[in-house]
């Protein structure tokens, strides 16, 4: 008879350990990772405007084009934003949610006036028949600017989603998380935006 198989004691097995992960870290890790994507599209879009930036076809430059006083009030629309959604921030860990509610309605209505400016200008810009189809510079700077814009439409369209949410079910662990993230691309937005008033418009002035 064929001797029985020996038994072979169960600390010799290396079982995978499951290691625990905090709530939300996907959440946060997945957010990351857009924010990195974005980043090459941003990148993508400098990189555009700096090898068409100067290809004006006869047309008007950046001289002839931008107000640097409206530019520079716009850009401190968007800076105040920010410094009005890091009070929110600030409200939401003291567990604040008035504060944090108040503090983010400023930060939208700052939003929306950084948005409005941008958008009378546009309209100028087309009035005075420069619109994108007018030169390549146009045409980046069109597409570079109105894609920040648009990322920025964005953010305040989540704003109004996440302060009715937190009216609704309070600073709950979920509703931090989606404020921390929206927290990440609006300080992002922020630093594109000083990309583009430093690379565009005042390199662009001293052309």
């Amino acid at each position: 008879m064929s001797a029985a198989p020996a038994a072979f004691p169960r600390d010799q097995f290396h079982l995978a350990e499951e290691h625990e992960h905090p709530e939300g870290s996907s959440t946060m890790l997945g957010f990351w990772i857009y924010l990195m994507s974005d980043c090459l599209i941003f990148a993508m879009l400098f990189a555009t405007y700096g090898v068409l930036g100067t290809s004006y076809a006869g047309g008007p430059g950046p001289k002839e084009l931008f107000e640097l006083p409206l530019v520079a009030l716009n850009t401190s629309m968007l800076l105040l934003s920010s410094i009005t959604y890091g009070f929110a921030m600030l409200a939401m860990t003291d567990g604040k949610v008035r504060a944090t509610q108040a503090w983010l309605a400023v930060t939208g209505l700052f939003g929306l006036a950084f948005l409005g400016i941008e958008l009378y200008e546009f309209a100028h810009l087309i009035h005075e028949g420069a619109g994108p189809q007018r030169s390549a510079f146009l045409s980046s700077f069109f597409t570079l600017v109105g894609t920040h814009g648009l990322h920025v439409t964005f953010g305040l369209v989540w704003l109004v989603v996440l302060m009715a949410q937190v009216g609704l079910h309070g600073l709950i662990p979920a509703n931090r998380r989606r404020l921390m993230c929206l927290s990440l691309f609006w300080h992002f937005l922020d630093v594109i935006w000083i990309g583009v008033f430093t690379f565009v418009y005042l390199m662009g002035m001293l052309r």
